[in-house]
C-alpha cells in the first residue's frame, strides 16, 4: 500500500512552525483591530465568475493557476486564489454600500497551482485587510502605516523595504497604455508569447514579465509618471507627505505596476532581500473602479495582504508568543483516575490550561509534563484524597508539598 503523504505543494503546520503561525496571526489580530478593522470570513470557494470577472481572462492566476472544478449540481466553483474579490463580493451580497467606510481583516488558506517553492506553496495562508467607500488619502495612508505597524512588531521591519509608486486615475493610465501598447508594438517579435497576449489588453502588465528578452525592451519603456495629470501628482504627492509625517520610510518604484483596469493611484510592495527569490512578503494598492466591473454601485477601496509561509521565515525569535505553561494532573493508582479527572476539569473551568497524565508508570509521565513544560504536577493520590488533599509538585525546583483541595485553586495562582 502506497504510503499517504501530503499534496505537493501542501504542508503539515504544527510544532514550531504553528507557533510562528499563530503568532504572527495574533500580531495581526492585534494590529488590525487597533486600526478598528473588523473580521470577516468568507468561503474557501466562490463561483468562478467571483475570480475571472476580476482578475481577468488574461491573467496567470486565472489562466494557469486557479482551482477550478464543478461541483455535483454542474456549478463550476474555484478555490479562492486570492481575497480581494471575494471580501467585494461579500460586501455586494450583504448590501453594505450604506454602511460605508468598511474596515474588513480575514486570514485563511488561499490556494494556486504554482511550481512549489520555497516561500511559494499550491496552499498557502494569508492575512488580508481591506478599507471600503473611503476614495481620499486618508485611506492610503493609514493602510500603509498599518502595514508598517505589523511588520514592526514582527520585528522584521529593518528587513524589508516599502516599494511605492502612483498608477495614476484613470485618465492618466488610458494616456500610459497608450504609449505603451505604441512602443512594445515595434518589438512584437522580440516579446514572448505572454507579453503579446497581453499587449492589446493589459500592456502595462509586461512591465512585470520575468522573461529575459522582454526584460530588456522594458529598460527603456516609457515610465507612468511621464503621463501623470494634475490630479494624480497632488493624491501621489499626499500620499508621500502622509508617510513621510509618520516617518515611514520608503523607495519609489516606477516600474510597480497592476496590470487591471480597476487598480488607481497608489501601488506597493514590502521586499526583502532574506528569501531569495520570493522577495514580496506584503502587497497592495487601491482598486476603485472593482465594484463597478463586479455588477456593483461605484466602491472606492484599497488593501494588502501578506503570505504567511514567508512571514514565518523571518518573523524574530523573541516575537514568538510562547504557549501558556500547563499544570499535568496525575492519578497514583486507578482508584484516583475519576478524582483526577474532575480535579482537572475544575482546574479548567477555573481558567487554568491543564493536562492529564493518563497513562504509563510514574516516571514516563512526569517525563511527558517535563516535555510538555508544565508549571506543576498534581499528584492525585487515594491516601491524600481521605484527608481532602493531593500533593503539588513544582517542576521548576523540585519543591513538594500537600495541598488542600479547597486551597489548590488559589496555591496555584499564586505560584504561577
Amino acid at each position: 500500500m502506497k504510503k499517504l503523504q501530503p499534496v505537493r505543494g501542501t504542508h503539515d503546520i504544527l510544532g514550531d512552525k504553528a507557533l510562528r503561525f499563530r503568532s504572527i496571526y495574533e500580531i495581526f489580530r492585534r494590529t488590525a483591530e487597533k486600526y478598528h478593522h473588523h473580521f470577516i470570513d468568507t468561503p474557501i470557494f466562490e463561483f468562478t465568475e467571483v475570480f475571472r470577472r476580476t482578475l481577468g481572462d488574461t491573467s496567470d492566476v486565472v489562466s494557469k493557476e486557479m482551482y477550478v472544478f464543478e461541483d455535483r449540481g454542474g456549478e463550476e466553483l474555484t478555490l479562492r486564489p486570492e481575497y480581494t474579490a471575494g471580501i467585494a463580493r461579500a460586501f455586494m451580497s450583504n448590501a453594505l454600500t450604506q454602511s460605508v467606510p468598511c474596515k474588513f481583516y480575514s486570514y485563511g488558506p488561499i490556494f494556486r497551482y504554482e511550481r512549489p517553492q520555497k516561500g511559494r506553496m499550491r496552499q498557502f495562508h494569508q492575512m488580508d485587510v481591506e478599507i471600503l467607500g473611503v476614495p481620499n488619502v486618508q485611506a492610503d495612508i493609514e493602510i500603509l502605516a498599518l502595514a508598517s505597524d505589523f511588520l514592526k512588531g514582527l520585528g522584521i521591519g529593518q528587513h524589508v523595504t516599502l516599494e511605492l509608486n502612483s498608477l495614476g486615475d484613470s485618465e492618466s493610465r488610458t494616456s500610459y497604455r497608450e504609449a505603451l501598447i505604441q512602443y512594445f508594438s515595434g518589438f512584437k517579435k522580440d516579446l514572448s508569447e505572454d507579453s503579446l497576449k497581453r499587449l492589446e489588453k493589459n500592456p502595462m502588465r509586461i512591465l512585470d514579465s520575468k522573461d529575459e528578452g522582454d526584460r530588456a525592451l522594458i529598460v527603456n519603456a516609457p515610465r507612468i509618471a511621464e503621463f501623470y495629470n494634475d490630479y494624480t501628482k497632488g493624491f501621489f504627492a499626499d500620499v508621500i507627505a502622509g508617510l513621510d509625517s509618520f516617518g515611514i520610510e520608503y523607495k519609489v518604484n516606477d516600474r510597480l505596476v497592476r496590470g487591471l483596469d480597476y487598480y488607481s493611484h497608489t501601488a506597493f510592495e514590502f521586499t526583502t532581500d532574506q528569501l531569495g527569490a520570493q522577495g514580496t512578503v506584503l502587497a497592495g494598492g487601491r482598486y476603485d473602479g472593482l465594484m463597478q466591473q463586479m455588477g456593483g454601485p461605484e466602491t472606492a477601496g484599497i488593501g494588502w495582504a501578506a503570505g504567511m509561509e514567508r512571514l514565518a521565515e523571518l518573523i524574530a525569535a523573541d516575537k514568538i508568543i510562547a504557549p501558556i505553561r500547563p499544570i499535568t494532573v496525575v492519578p497514583v493508582g486507578t482508584d484516583s483516575q475519576n478524582a483526577a479527572l474532575k480535579i482537572a476539569h475544575d482546574l479548567r473551568l477555573a481558567g487554568f490550561h491543564t493536562d492529564m497524565g493518563y497513562s504509563g508508570n510514574m516516571g514516563k509521565r512526569m517525563k511527558r509534563a517535563h516535555k510538555s513544560n508544565s508549571a506543576f504536577v498534581i499528584l492525585v493520590g487515594e491516601d491524600e484524597l481521605t484527608r481532602g488533599a493531593v500533593m503539588v509538585k513544582n517542576l521548576d525546583n523540585g519543591s513538594q508539598e500537600e495541598i488542600l483541595l479547597d486551597h489548590l485553586q488559589s496555591y496555584i495562582s499564586g505560584k504561577l
